[in-house]
């Protein structure tokens, strides 16, 4: 079974993604961290992230990269958010998601274009939505959680900033594929918000 997890940043997609892997024993893969790595392998490089030739030269990026802390950093996310917009890189980076999502037994994968583009033959796809306002304080929470200065309205201009980029894109822009399920998570908890998800691919997959 392959399940597709899509939706904006801070939607609560990656980690209602690890829920249902961890639930229903299937490996998982956050793609955006496949952008985010090349993003950030872009800057280190000395490059422009919004042009495509050093953005697909950052493609070239060690396995080790994977694992360094700084991708989940916002600046990284920005850097990534602005690779990703570039045919070329989502070329690059395609081959090796579709073989994730194709593997014996299934996946569940999260990212933009899962449920598009890297799987449409995905049993089950959900589009994980939550409102502006709410992303920006889940994130500012986090961001204060970990120690790190942050401002609630850069924030929120910088998630605005990401959807319009993701959703205007001539490649893979974001949107729901025509049977995925949309699930609103801006007023639900975390638990809440897998619980939901967990009903709702057991009924669109038929699991009793």
């Amino acid at each position: 079974m392959i399940i597709a997890v899509d939706g904006p940043t801070a939607s609560g997609k990656g980690t209602i993604a690890k829920a249902l892997a961890a639930h229903f024993g299937l490996p998982h893969l956050d793609t955006g961290l496949l952008y985010r790595a090349v993003g950030l392998q872009c800057a280190l490089n000395g490059g422009n992230p919004d042009d495509p030739a050093d953005a697909l030269a950052a493609c070239d990026f060690p396995d080790a990269m994977m694992a360094n802390p700084e991708l989940r950093s916002e600046a990284t996310g920005g850097l990534a958010s602005r690779v990703s917009i570039h045919p070329e890189v989502r070329a690059a980076l395609f081959d090796l998601q579709r073989a994730f999502a194709t593997q014996n037994g299934g996946a569940v994968l999260d990212g933009r274009d899962i449920g598009t583009v890297i799987a449409p033959e995905a049993e089950v796809k959900l589009f994980v939505i939550a409102s502006v306002e709410a992303r920006a304080q889940r994130r500012y929470a986090e961001m204060l959680a970990s120690g790190r200065k942050a401002s609630l309205a850069a924030i929120t201009a910088d998630l605005e900033a990401r959807d319009l980029r993701d959703a205007t894109r001539s490649a893979a822009p974001l949107l729901a594929a025509e049977d995925a399920v949309v699930l609103d998570t801006s007023l639900l908890s975390r638990d809440e918000a897998i619980a939901r998800a967990i009903a709702l691919v057991e009924l669109k997959a038929g699991i009793a």
